[in-house]
């Protein structure tokens, strides 16, 4: 059987579901400082400058380019956008309508 909260301290979050105790009891700040941060890799750099490009589309087109008429709008209505098809590593973004 696998332990892997072995080394939490326990709480009420081990016997039922209660992610604020376990936060509470396991929570340690991170003193350290930025050196183990990376820049975006070459695929989010991409990812990034077609999401730039479709906001630059649809600012010159002076409104949104396209809308799904066809689905009531709610926050889970539409299914998600793959941007980036020929990428190994499934990229989605989920278009919110608020």
């Amino acid at each position: 059987m696998q332990q892997a909260w072995k080394d939490f301290n326990t709480g009420v979050w081990d016997k039922s579901v209660d992610v604020r105790d376990f936060i509470q009891r396991n929570y340690v700040p991170y003193v350290g400082d930025d050196s183990f941060l990376v820049g975006p890799t070459e695929r989010t750099t991409r990812l990034w400058q077609r999401v730039l490009d479709l906001y630059e589309e649809e600012r010159q087109k002076g409104s949104v380019i396209d809308a799904d008429t066809n689905v009531a709008t709610h926050i889970t209505a539409h299914a998600p956008d793959i941007l980036l098809k020929r990428m190994n590593k499934l990229l989605v973004f989920k278009l919110i309508i608020l």
